[in-house]
């Protein structure tokens, strides 16, 4: 392959509000957290296992601003944009290293108030469904002459 990539895309969770910095000009950057599970069952233990891994995104000018202004923690939402590491020193003189997602496209899926008021509509509803006799198996489907090429 000729070209190089450098291409993030995750869906995730906020772990806190985006913070602002502005600077003169009118420029402005938004910092915030996203969180990222994996689930597994392992194979030892026979458990379910749930790892989280925690992103540093950052989000810039009008796009910070629409950030700020919609996201809040535990909004699910899909960010795009490319990996990129930061170098600078400690006041102890030592050099530290943060790796950011430096965001270019996002899109809201979820809000935390919408996921709370899903799952108390999923709760009665499972506990309706377990109470209630089960349905009568559904006849198959029979193959039916149509005009599909496959």
């Amino acid at each position: 392959m000729a070209g190089t990539l450098n291409k993030v895309m995750l869906i995730g969770h906020l772990g806190d509000e985006v913070k602002m910095h502005y600077f003169e000009g009118g420029n402005c950057v938004g910092r915030f957290s996203l969180a990222t599970n994996e689930t597994y069952v392992s194979k030892q233990t026979n458990e379910r296992v749930t790892n989280t891994e925690w992103h540093n995104i950052v989000v810039r000018n009008k796009g910070a601003e629409i950030c700020e202004k919609y996201l809040s923690k535990g909004d699910k939402v899909y960010i795009e944009g490319r990996l990129k590491t930061r170098k600078w020193q400690d006041d102890k003189g030592v050099d530290r290293y943060s790796t950011e997602i430096q965001c270019n496209d996002f899109t809201f899926l979820s809000t935390k108030k919408e996921s709370e008021s899903n799952a108390a509509k999923a709760a009665p509803a499972e506990q309706k469904t377990a109470t209630t006799s089960p349905q009568p198996a559904s006849k198959p489907i029979e193959d039916a002459d149509d005009d599909l090429p496959f």
